[in-house]
């Protein structure tokens, strides 16, 4: 990680420092911010049980537990985002197919800077979707080799993109053995050994400009947030950090806004009326402005 603090020199020590100065406060100066989605799957718009993932090897033979599919083009979806201000979503390749790419950067062409994209991202192919309109690209399994973090892989993906259009994906699990979150890469299906700490965020925010988080115990399930880890990641997280899983409700939004001390972002998916959900996107997209206008 060093190397990396000495490539990204001032700019990302300052970065740090603020948002850690707010949060170790426990006042926010920024507004919590809802933060959209688009997984694609086999080429389509779907939600599904993160869990379930599988890698087969051959996207149609793959059979996740879905929630949600529709034919309605990722553009449109995009489009939406748009409309209503919505900057900061990702966009996220759950398989390995040139559909999925293509409709990965039809939607960031739609919405041009509004959308991060990860899922299979590597130095190769992260300039096609940062050409294509993406904001910034996430990153995971590229970045770990046999269950750690391999740092000649982050400083490659550092130099293909730079930090300021890089986001670090720190989804994890609770591990039953010692109680720690740690790192799960390759659809969620291989751990790591990285624990998501205060130590790991504060090396990693080195790096990049962002985290995003999956509470992958809960993700697509619609049962509520993973709370100890929203608390995690609202004491430790020294940037700008989402986090998806559970959410189900304007009530849990809210949670999310206390727990993490009003540092944490919040993405919600399979709840959401657009998705299948029972939870309208309107109302949500109304939570999100409440926010902006309680810090005029």
């Amino acid at each position: 990680m060093r190397a990396c603090a000495r490539a990204m020199g001032v700019r990302c020590h300052a970065h740090g420092a603020s948002v850690a100065a707010s949060a170790s406060s426990g006042a926010a100066k920024r507004a919590v911010q809802f933060r959209p989605c688009i997984d694609i799957h086999n080429g389509k718009v779907k939600q599904i049980v993160g869990s379930t993932l599988k890698d087969s090897g051959d996207v149609s033979a793959e059979t996740p537990a879905t929630n949600f599919e529709t034919e309605t083009p990722s553009s449109e979806y995009a489009e939406m985002y748009k409309r209503d201000g919505i900057y900061g979503g990702h966009a996220i390749l759950l398989s390995k197919d040139d559909a999925t790419m293509r409709a990965a950067q039809e939607a960031t062409r739609a919405f041009p800077g509004g959308l991060q994209v990860g899922g299979g991202v590597n130095p190769t192919n992260a300039g096609v979707l940062l050409d294509a309109g993406a904001s910034h690209v996430i990153v995971t399994s590229y970045v770990f080799r046999d269950g750690a973090l391999n740092e000649q892989a982050l400083r490659e993906m550092v130099n293909a993109v730079g930090a300021k259009r890089l986001v670090l994906d720190l989804s994890c699990r609770k591990d039953a053995n010692d109680g720690k979150y740690k790192v799960v890469t390759d659809r969620w299906q291989k751990w790591t050994d990285l624990a998501v700490d205060g130590a790991t965020m504060e090396r990693l925010a080195e790096c990049c400009d962002e985290f995003l988080v999956h509470g992958v115990d809960v993700e697509g399930m619609k049962l509520g947030i993973d709370l100890d880890l929203v608390e995690l990641l609202g004491q430790f997280c020294p940037i700008p950090v989402t986090y998806a899983g559970g959410a189900r409700s304007l009530q849990d939004l809210d949670l999310v806004k206390v727990a993490g001390r009003g540092m944490v972002d919040i993405t919600v998916g399979s709840a959401l009326d657009c998705f299948g959900g029972a939870l309208k996107y309107d109302d949500v997209v109304a939570w999100h402005n409440e926010q902006k206008l309680l810090l005029a």
